[in-house]
């Protein structure tokens, strides 16, 4: 009886391959897993303490729909030192149940359906399912090891059609590592700017570039009007479990996604969000420190394993 009332759409999503692989490894001992991007640090002591005492405190009510006003303010502030992308508190910056209800708001908003949505693969598992939600049709884009996972202008310009309604841009890439510099934005800003076209920026992993600084898309002034900046606290304060994202952009689409959070969301986790104020006014030094252990490990493992393995074939 249930059964035959679900509707199609839910009947045909198939259930996350990475999430049962991880479900499966939470239940057994002593075992690494490398299926989903959790951090291996702790979130900083003095973040964990802030929640601690903002639990003494009773700071346990419902906050504004779009999130603390002084976690807005603090995260227009980060991504204008960082990336030097400039958004109002006010109405530009919506704080999510991490990255990933941002991006599910995202294509709520503006996907009809049938409308498009282009997708580099391979990349993060939630954004097909999304579109697929929404009753959108996800068109993959597929990029290779020969452009090191990078998106081309000629590839997205070949995939744009009249019904293609946003792009996602998932750099730093959620498997393959891949990023793209300023000279690669540069190319698809070009196709992109002639198009009505969404672009969702997901830079959760921003902060987790290695020899480079990170470039937003958002950065560049023909796009900062049709650009959807998604980040969050997960990757770079070792906050996973906290669930706090953001989303920022153009305030009509803000407000748009603030309709829908708040009749299902209400508002994230108040002590999440002050957790997350003490991550961003006081933790950069940490992300700084994590991100030299990761870049410590990753060069580990490209020269440090060869040197082993030559050593032990020395006779």
């Amino acid at each position: 009886m249930i059964e035959s009332l679900l509707t199609q759409r839910v009947e045909t999503l198939k259930p996350s391959g990475i999430r049962k692989f991880f479900d499966l490894v939470s239940q057994m001992e002593d075992v690494i897993s490398l299926g989903v991007g959790e951090p291996d640090f702790l979130t900083p002591w003095h973040v964990r303490e802030e929640a601690i005492y903002a639990l003494e405190k009773g700071r346990t009510t419902y906050t504004s729909n779009a999130g603390l006003l002084e976690l807005r303010q603090a995260i227009a502030k980060y991504l204008h030192n960082q990336y030097s992308l400039q958004y109002s508190p006010d109405d530009e910056i919506l704080v999510t149940v991490g990255a990933s209800e941002a991006i599910d708001l995202a294509i709520r908003c503006v996907v009809e359906p049938g409308d498009e949505v282009l997708i580099p693969e391979p990349s993060y598992v939630s954004y097909s399912p999304c579109v697929h939600i929404a009753a959108g049709k996800p068109v993959p884009i597929p990029t290779t090891d020969e452009t090191e996972f990078r998106l081309t202008p000629q590839e997205v310009a070949d995939c744009i059609t009249d019904r293609t309604k946003a792009i996602i841009i998932p750099y730093p890439n959620n498997p393959t590592g891949a990023i793209m510099e300023r000279h690669d934005l540069e190319g698809l800003v070009a196709v992109l700017a002639k198009h009505d076209i969404l672009v969702i920026s997901d830079e959760i992993y921003s902060e987790l570039t290695y020899g480079s600084q990170h470039v937003s898309i958002a950065s560049f002034p023909e796009m900062s009007n049709k650009t959807l900046v998604i980040n969050g606290f997960s990757k770079a304060f070792a906050m996973t479990g906290w669930r706090l994202g953001y989303a920022a952009g153009p305030a009509p689409l803000i407000g748009a996604m603030t309709r829908i959070h708040q009749y299902s969301i209400m508002c994230t986790p108040t002590v999440s969000q002050y957790a997350a104020l003490q991550a961003l006014e006081h933790g950069l030094d940490d992300v700084v420190s994590m991100r030299e252990e990761y870049d410590r490990r990753r060069r580990f493992m490209v020269h440090g394993f060869w040197s082993i393995g030559l050593a032990c074939f020395v006779p």
